[in-house]
């Protein structure tokens, strides 16, 4: 039985498009390159932007391309349970604390501090309710980050490094409106799901370091991360719903998996669904690069 396990963790925000057909691919072709299982996992922690029937379009889109998993998909709203137990045991190990502040209040404390918000960057926390909420109600619990760089190596990218507190700061594992924050529920699913090998999209390195600093506090193992290259649109900017990407058509699935092919540099195929994905297997440039 093979050690590898990965996964492809969509957002059920609409269905798929050429961007996250690209990391579909490259998950599923990395998993069968190394004899592994490969998961899908439905992330719909973040319900406001959900779209109803949405995952079940993206599992009918995978199926129609031959991207089948070997276990049953789940979903992260199914999951509650692991991650309160996950905070729970940070706030017990101090790892964790609640947060009063509101946008507002980091990005006047910023500037105080002399540290004007960067454009287009989320601000990094200040550190205002790490000692205390004096007085102020709770509205987020946040990690609390240590010092120094977090370094790690990418597949593809290769050497990464992030001064995570002073780039970030302490950041958010459960928001002030309620819901898991992004970080925390990859990590506990990750973690629960046995995942050794994660591949997505290069939009998503970013993460990697918080994920680390959660992998750590919570004593879970960290996988080998590949970070896949984004398809851009016409502006330049990453491809997604916000800015016109359009929902892939499995009518013709061959057509849409040569398109994400090409963009892993990967040869265009003819004939089968089934003979095109066997020839992306054998030619993954990836092999060697996994543990």
């Amino acid at each position: 039985m093979s050690l590898y396990r990965g996964r492809f963790a969509p957002s059920p925000t609409g269905p798929l498009h050429a961007g996250s057909m690209v990391a579909a691919l490259a998950s599923w072709i990395d998993a069968r390159a190394h004899g592994g299982t490969w998961l899908v996992r439905i992330e719909d922690v973040d319900t406001p932007r959900c779209v109803a029937g949405a995952d079940h379009v993206i599992l009918q889109q995978l199926a129609a391309c031959g991207l089948l998993p070997d276990e049953p998909p789940q979903w992260q709203s199914q999951r509650e349970a692991l991650y309160r137990d996950a905070l729970d045991r940070l706030v017990a190990a101090q790892r964790a604390y609640p947060c009063a502040c509101s946008r507002k209040d980091i990005e006047e404390a910023l500037a105080a501090q002399g540290r004007p918000r960067v454009r287009g960057r989320e601000a990094p926390y200040p550190g205002t309710c790490r000692d205390g909420l004096h007085g102020r109600e709770p509205r987020a619990w946040r990690l609390r980050v240590p010092p120094g760089t977090v370094a790690w190596t990418d597949r593809r990218l290769g050497t990464q490094a992030q001064d995570v507190e002073r780039e970030v700061g302490d950041f958010v594992l459960r928001r002030a409106d309620g819901l898991w924050a992004y970080q925390l529920a990859v990590v506990v699913d990750d973690a629960d799901q046995r995942i050794t090998h994660v591949v997505r999209g290069e939009d998503l390195a970013d993460n990697t370091p918080r994920q680390v600093l959660l992998q750590r506090a919570l004593g879970v193992p960290t996988p080998s991360y590949l970070h896949t290259p984004l398809v851009l649109a016409a502006d330049g900017e990453k491809l997604s719903k916000q800015n016109g990407a359009v929902a892939i058509d499995t009518a013709e699935p061959l057509q849409v998996l040569n398109a994400a092919a090409a963009v892993l540099g990967l040869p265009v195929q003819r004939g089968t669904v089934t003979d095109a994905l066997a020839a992306w297997v054998r030619a993954w440039p990836f092999l060697q690069s996994a543990p």
